[in-house]
């Protein structure tokens, strides 16, 4: 928690969620972390599954090709 705004520059209340001189945001809710950090993984999952796809779609191309060019 920052002792003060880092917007604009004002003293902040200990656990204050917005600065009451500027109305921003301060911090961020410990839910709101939890919530990104669970879309992270989840993105990273799906990079990972969308890499062995086409890794699997090139492999059965380079067998298409070869078959190709014993025929």
């Amino acid at each position: 928690m920052p002792a003060e705004c880092p917007f604009c520059a004002q003293p902040v209340v200990p656990h204050a969620l917005v600065c009451s001189s500027c109305s921003r945001d301060v911090t961020i809710p410990d839910t709101l972390l939890a919530e990104r950090d669970d879309l992270l993984r989840k993105r990273e999952a799906a990079r990972a599954e969308l890499a062995q796809a086409k890794a699997e779609l090139e492999a059965l191309r380079r067998r298409q090709r070869l078959s190709l060019r014993r025929n």
